[in-house]
Formats: C-alpha cells, structure tokens, sequence
C-alpha cells in the first residue's frame, strides 16, 4: 500500500494554515468536480483524491495523527527486510486505535484503503450505524462574486452570474454590505445517496463612490453652499441616493458644519423601510469672478465689520 501525502495532493505545505488548506481545496475541488467533468475518469479520481486529503487535513485531531503517522510511515520505509515483509498494517492501525482511539468518517465517502487502514474500515472505526447502506451527503457548495454600484446597493438589484456552466439569476435586496454573503439553498452541487443539494455562495462587493462614503448604514458626503445662502440662511440643493433635494440651512452656517438627514442612509438589510441617516458636510463656496460693484459691497462690508 502506498503512502499519501495530502499536503502535496493539495499543492500546500506542511505548515499550511486552516484557512490555506481551505482555500486549496476549494480551487481543485470545482477544478475536477464531476459536473464539470462529466464521464472524465481522471478527473473523477482526482476529485476523490483532493476531498479524502481535505477530510484529513481540515480536522485538527486527524491531521495531527496523520502527521505522526508519516513520521513513523518513513521509520518504517527505511527499516528495511528487518521489518518484514508481511507487515500488517490494518492490525497495527487497530492496535494504535485500541490505545489512543479511533476516528471515524462519514458514512458514503469512497476513501483509500490507504485512509481507511489508518481513520476507519477493517478497524471498526466505522460499525455504529451503519447496515451496508451509505449515508445521505449534501452536495457541494459554489461559490461566485458580483459587484455592484452603491445605488444598486441603495435599491437592490438583479445580476446573472454562472457559476459552473450555469446560468443563473439571482435577486440582491436593497441594503447588502460590502463583503457580504448571500446564500442560495439548494442551488449548489447534488446530492449525494438522498441527500440534500448544496448552496450557492455569493459574495457581493460594493464599489466605491466618487460621492458618498459608507459607515455602516450611514451615508457620509459634503453638501456645497454659497456664501449669501450659508450667511442669510436658504434652500440647498444636495445630492442623495433618492435623487437631488432641495433641504433648508440655517443662517450663519459654518463651514464644515455638519447636518443630518435622518433615514436618508442606506436601508437596513432584511429590515424594509427603516434606514441609517445621511450626514451632509457643509462646504461654502466663495464666490468668482466678481464684478466692480461687487467688490465694492464687500470692502463696506468689510469697513462695517471693523
């Protein structure tokens, strides 16, 4: 029987964090699943290949063990004939299993002898429950990517993606956040022996905005404001995700005074009709290009306030 080594079927080193491995097995997992492969033999055993070495090395206690085996699985190789020939690995697996305790797996997967001899099979690892039936497995889950503007973000919207081969649409309600995951129940790989499909995954990314800035369901943006409207006090037009509106200022406003626009922000998801606010920065603009009499104006204005 030969030896295995997951790391190097997953392409990872040994010191490979969880999250690694994780990310390893997921790129060769959709890259020789059997619905993609479809009657392509190779593939298929590739496919039994990475998820037996994924089963292993995503469980802490059966990683650890399997570490130590292939320490003494190299003790062994180099022993030599003094080890005999008729080495028989299943009892010493079993002997090993008496002492420490065995692993278990679940039930339907068409794992090696190699995985079998060591976390399960003839050891007996396996026994409770199982009448030579195989148990129901979900299906695997897909994953995609979508990007999205803010203002698709703000309404919601539709996007097509494909995600192995498929073409599929899907509905992204108002108020998602960057970064995060929608789930879509049944959508993903089938099932296995009865069990339930898979999900799909999709992870939304929310583009920047060359106007607003987004704190949780906050809008944040800067509001322009001439002079004699900031002095005097007046209508405004500023921009919002709704569209433009016109909102009062008070009179004497402040440069980078700041006004809040409550449930103007972005809605809350899963919550339909409540909403974060907006947070409008006042910026007064100076006026240009003025004219003589204007000028004039503004040095009485100016002797006046001396």
């Amino acid at each position: 029987m030969d030896y295995k080594d997951y790391y190097k079927v997953l392409g990872v080193e040994k010191t490979a964090t969880a999250e690694v491995i994780k990310k390893a097995y997921r790129k060769l997992a959709v890259k020789y699943h059997p619905d993609k492969n479809a009657g392509n033999k190779a593939a298929e055993e590739k496919f039994k290949e990475v998820s037996e070495a994924y089963e292993v090395l995503k469980d802490p206690e059966k990683r650890s063990k399997y570490d130590e085996l292939g320490e003494n699985w190299k003790q062994y190789q180099n022993a030599g004939p003094s080890t005999g020939d008729n080495f028989d690995w299943s009892r010493w697996q079993r002997e090993r299993a008496g002492q420490q305790g065995g692993f278990g797996h679940q039930e339907g997967e068409d794992f090696s002898d190699f995985f079998e001899s060591i976390f399960g099979g003839s050891g007996g690892a396996r026994s409770s429950g199982a009448r030579g039936g195989k148990r129901p497995m979900q299906g695997e889950d897909y994953q995609a990517e979508a990007e999205i503007s803010l203002e698709e973000a703000y309404l919601g919207t539709k996007r097509q993606l494909n995600p192995q081969g498929a073409v599929l649409e899907i509905t992204i309600p108002p108020g998602v956040k960057n970064g995060q995951t929608l789930r879509l129940k049944g959508k993903g790989g089938k099932g296995r022996n009865g069990g339930p499909d898979g999900n799909i995954l999709i992870t939304l990314f929310v583009a920047e905005h060359p106007h607003f800035k987004v704190e949780g369901t906050d809008l944040h943006c800067d509001a322009a404001v001439n002079l004699y409207t900031a002095i005097l006090g007046g209508k405004a037009l500023v921009q919002t995700l709704k569209g433009n509106i016109r909102i009062d200022i008070p009179p004497e406003t402040e440069n980078g005074k700041v006004l809040r626009l409550k449930g103007m922000g972005m809605p809350v998801f899963g919550k339909p009709g409540t909403a974060g606010d907006l947070y409008l920065t006042v910026k007064v603009q100076l006026p240009n290009k003025l004219s003589e009499k204007e000028l004039e104006l503004f040095r009485n204005l100016a002797k006046e306030r001396s």
